[in-house]
C-alpha cells in the first residue's frame, strides 16, 4: 500500500470538555498511529480551546492494500498532584491519505476539524489537525532501503 512518512499537524482544540479544580485545564495529545506514539507539549492553562501548532512524523511501511490506517489522538489534562484526566479523543482514517499519496508520490490535507469523543461515547468539542503523507523513493529509482544503496549490478 504505501512507504513513507505521515505528518500530522495538530494545530489546536475547540470547546473541550473537563473541569480542573485548581484552575484552567492543562491539555496535551497522545497521538498514535498503529504501535508509534508521539506526545505534544502541554498548553499551560489554556482551558478548552488550546493552541499546539506542532508537527509529528509517523514512518509508515505497508505493503498489504486492504489494511486499514487510522490515528489515534488522545487529549489530555495535565495533574501535577494525580494522574492526567481524560478529555477526549478523535479517530481520523488516514487510509485514503496514504493511497493517494504512494499514488502521486505526495498528499496532503489540509488541517480538518474532527469531532471529539468522549468516554461516555457522546461528542464534545473538535480537534483540528492537518496530514500529509510523502511517499518513500522505491527500489526502482535507486534510492536507498534500509540504509543501504540499491544497486544496479546484476541487471
Amino acid at each position: 500500500m504505501g512507504k513513507g512518512v505521515l505528518e500530522v499537524h495538530l494545530v489546536d482544540a475547540k470547546g473541550l470538555s473537563g473541569n480542573d479544580f485548581l484552575g484552567k485545564l492543562d491539555p496535551y495529545v497522545i497521538v498514535q498511529y498503529r504501535s508509534q506514539e508521539r506526545k505534544s507539549s502541554v498548553a499551560r492553562d489554556q482551558g478548552r480551546n488550546p493552541c499546539w501548532n506542532e508537527v509529528f512524523k509517523f514512518q509508515i511501511n505497508s505493503a498489504a492494500s486492504n489494511a486499514q490506517h487510522q490515528l489515534i489522538l488522545r487529549i489530555l489534562d495535565h495533574d501535577n498532584f494525580s494522574s492526567d484526566d481524560f478529555l477526549g479523543e478523535a479517530t481520523i482514517d488516514v487510509t485514503d491519505i496514504i493511497s493517494l499519496g504512494a499514488e502521486r508520490g505526495t498528499y496532503h490535507q489540509s488541517a480538518a476539524k474532527h469531532s471529539v469523543v468522549l468516554a461516555d461515547k457522546t461528542y464534545h468539542g473538535e480537534i483540528k489537525v492537518g496530514i500529509t503523507f510523502t511517499a518513500a523513493q522505491s527500489q526502482e529509482d535507486g534510492g536507498e532501503i534500509g540504509g543501504w544503496r540499491h544497486s544496479s549490478f546484476n541487471q
